[in-house]
């Protein structure tokens, strides 16, 4: 039977106490919402903050452009496709890079620095992100602030799997659902204090500095119940070990051995660090989450910010604006729904995912050239699909991961397969630019 070192003494503890279960799966649901709830709402409020900019202005700068506005239109713009001048995979672009640079580099020295100290340092850039946009004066500091969240976003999303794995693998489940809601929340509620006459930096800073950045540090340090061996300030190899050699002494003394085998043991296996050359085959290993993953959303961006925009019904009862919006917000109630479905199904077939994702994207290219698709509530339905297979594949892959990962190498593999959703990504917003600029051409 395959066993997490660090998780089993909490699954143990699960059975007799399940409330120890609730905070530990309610922890990990608030840090997915913190994580990913902060950087969604920052970015709406940087756009809105950008084009004050840009109405305050005489001249347009190339970086304001990132602004992308359905409601203010390029009224020379005479394609059929009713396009804006410049491809929200644009601002997909400048959201994603940071935090995949992070993920890629980090994995290999992240274990030096303890989660304590990971913590502190998400809330902190996600902190100065938020004030940046606030009270930017120039095009330039809201791009920086929209660069620190990403960085806080990919280290915290990294940091955070890895820690899943010194608790029992239902708080995966937690950190999926949370994820997916904050897409949801962080919509809602920033247009429900914006349209209520807050201003955008008004709410930003009513909503993200003090409430969000807070409950990342009190989810963290308050409610998760930690092994009582887990330091949140030495670096978590140190913990590894520590766990490694407790677990073993609770082996030997359910197997019944001697009381000075007992004491001997524990002491005399010390596994060691990972090596570089264990990380690259490690890595390897993974390659056959990471790319389903990948493709997954490869698929997934490419039609939110490259088709969707493009999927627009002159003739339907909703504005190109509001038919956007019910795209978006339809496809993150679809990653909600399977994000928070790990405890019901469990999905072993990635590649299906990637595939079915895929024919998606096909299937919506061609519904945008040729625009035999006869009303927006298809595609309503089709983009809600879209996010049930996302949310799927993201939570499943990590799931099985968690499972099939052997105990010494279940910390580093869960933080490097993070980099392949956020691969996808940067993948989609760079094929996304010709497939916009050839269709508004039209």
């Amino acid at each position: 039977m395959e066993r997490s070192v660090n998780a089993d003494p909490f699954q143990r503890s699960d059975s007799s106490d399940r409330w120890t279960w609730w905070r530990n799966w309610l922890g990990f649901w608030f840090l997915g919402l913190c994580n990913n709830f902060g950087y969604v709402v920052m970015l709406s409020a940087a756009h809105d903050i950008l084009r004050k900019q840009e109405s305050g202005n005489s001249t347009l700068t190339a970086s304001a452009t990132l602004a992308v506005d359905f409601q203010v239109r390029n009224n020379s713009n005479a394609s059929r496709y009713d396009c804006n001048p410049v491809s929200t995979a644009a601002v997909l672009l400048a959201d994603i890079l940071p935090s995949l640079s992070v993920k890629l580099a980090a994995p290999f020295v992240i274990h030096a620095v303890p989660y304590g100290f990971r913590v502190m340092i998400c809330v902190v850039m996600t902190a100065t992100s938020f004030l940046l946009v606030a009270f930017s004066s120039a095009v330039w500091m809201s791009i920086l602030g929209v660069i620190f969240a990403s960085f806080s976003s990919g280290l915290g999303e990294l940091s955070f799997l890895a820690l899943s794995t010194f608790f029992s693998r239902d708080v995966l489940g937690g950190w999926g659902s949370g994820t997916g809601g904050a897409g949801v929340a962080g919509a809602l509620l920033y247009s429900a204090l914006t349209q209520a006459g807050l201003s955008p930096r008004i709410t930003l800073l009513t909503m993200l500095v003090v409430p969000f950045s807070m409950i990342l540090r009190q989810v963290y340090f308050c409610l998760l119940v930690f092994p009582t061996r887990l330091s949140h300030w030495k670096p978590s190899m140190n913990d590894c070990l520590v766990s490694c050699s407790e677990e073993r002494e609770r082996l030997i003394e359910g197997a019944g051995e001697g009381r000075e085998e007992e004491q001997e043991k524990p002491e005399a296996v010390t596994p060691e660090p990972l090596s570089l050359t264990e990380k690259r085959h490690i890595i390897r290993s993974l390659l056959k989450f990471m790319f389903p993953l990948g493709l997954v959303y490869f698929a997934e961006y490419f039609i939110n910010q490259g088709l969707m925009e493009l999927l627009y019904f002159p003739n339907f009862f909703l504005s190109h604006a509001e038919q956007y919006r019910w795209y978006q917000t339809l496809y993150q109630l679809g990653v909600l729904v399977s994000r928070s479905s790990l405890c019901c199904v469990k999905i072993r077939k990635l590649w299906l995912l990637a595939l079915l994702q895929i024919l998606n994207a096909v299937l919506l290219l061609f519904a945008v050239g040729y625009q035999f698709l006869p009303s927006a509530w298809l595609v309503f339905v089709i983009i809600l699909y879209e996010g049930l297979l996302g949310g799927a594949a993201y939570v499943n892959t990590f799931f099985f991961i968690s499972k099939e990962a052997k105990d010494r190498q279940r910390e580093f593999s869960m933080s490097t397969a993070s980099v392949g959703d956020s691969f996808g990504i940067a993948l989609a917003a760079l094929v996304a630019f010709p497939v916009h600029r050839y269709f508004c051409s039209l």
